[in-house]
Formats: C-alpha cells, structure tokens, sequence
C-alpha cells in the first residue's frame, strides 16, 4: 500500500513544480489515483491572459555544485537540447497564435531548475482575443505537445503506439481544473 498523502505531501515540497492527485475511473472495486509533480505549465487562462511554459531539453541535477553548474551549462549549450525546445515552443506560438492577439517569450529561453532535473524552458504569455474561449480549447489545441508526442502530432503518436509496445495510459496527460467562467490551469503529468 502506498500512502498517497504521503507522497503527495512529499511531492509538494519542491516549490518548483506543481503538485498533483487526480482521482481515476473505478478498476477492480478500487479507485486508483494519478499523483504526480509536474514543472511544465502546459497553459493557464486568467481574465483573459494566456500563460504556457513549455519545457523541453533536460539534464540531470548533482549534488556536487561544480557538477550541477557543469550540467546546467552543459544542457545551454546542447545544440540538439536547443533545436528540440525551439520546436517545442514555435508548436506552441503556432498552436496559440489563433487565440491570441498578443503572444510573446518576453525573457526567452531560461533554465528552469527543479530539486532534480534542469530544463531548458520559456514563458509565453499573450491577450486572448475571444474571452468567451475557455481553457479547455487551448488545452486541446497544444496537447500532447512535440515534447512528449513529436511531430507531426498524429504519425508521431501512431509511431510511438506501435513502438513503445504499452499503453502509456495517463503519462504525459494534461492535469488542471477549469472554472465556470473558463478560466483554468492545465500542466503536463
């Protein structure tokens, strides 16, 4: 048995990341549970401002500081960890652009550190044009993004079916909540 409020107190100490428990579908008489911490915002949508963070490109933190640093460079300076996240984000400024009349990476490309993991993230916000558009729409136009799915989306998708050999069930989902207004806030599980 595992102590799911436990874990999710655990999981919630790292201020850098979102913590999460989603009830699932009844299987077997039980009620199995989705818990999980996530640092990657997929998109929020608050009186009409649109905030994505997508992450894309990782490295592993250490607990040597010289280590961590080199790490940290390291993954700035990847070249392949680079051009995955600038298509990571341009799916997202093209996925977004319709909804928005504003959209913008105002500080770029930054390290986004967890208690873990450096990734390589930007922040995009933008003005929705539309405020009757609820989140829920923005959350089906960018998920999965290329960085969990690649692209194109839907061969990507057929290709990951087919190699993976397993159904990846909730992993790399979309968790959040949307309020009547359609106003709301979904990460990557």
């Amino acid at each position: 048995p595992v102590d799911a409020a436990g874990l999710l107190r655990r999981l919630s100490s790292d201020a850098s990341t979102t913590a999460f428990s989603v009830p699932l579908p009844v299987q077997e008489k039980r009620r199995p549970l989705l818990i999980g911490a996530t640092p990657e915002l997929l998109v929020s949508l608050r009186d009409g401002v649109v905030v994505s963070h997508p992450l894309a490109g990782s490295a592993r933190r250490h607990a040597d500081p010289a280590a961590d640093r080199e790490s940290a460079a390291a993954l700035e300076r990847s070249e392949k960890d680079r051009r995955e996240h600038a298509t990571v984000v341009e799916a997202v400024f093209d996925a977004l652009s319709p909804y928005c009349g504003e959209l913008a990476a105002p500080a770029g490309t930054t390290l986004r550190p967890t208690a873990t993991m450096w990734h390589l993230g930007t922040r995009i916000v933008g003005r929705i044009r539309d405020r009757d558009v609820p989140v829920a729409e923005l959350v089906a136009a960018l998920h999965p993004t290329p960085a969990v799915c690649g692209l194109p989306r839907d061969t990507a998708a057929a290709a990951i079916r087919e190699l993976e050999g397993y159904d990846r069930g909730f992993y790399a989902g979309a968790v959040g909540w949307t309020d009547a207004a359609g106003n709301g806030e979904w990460h990557v599980a």
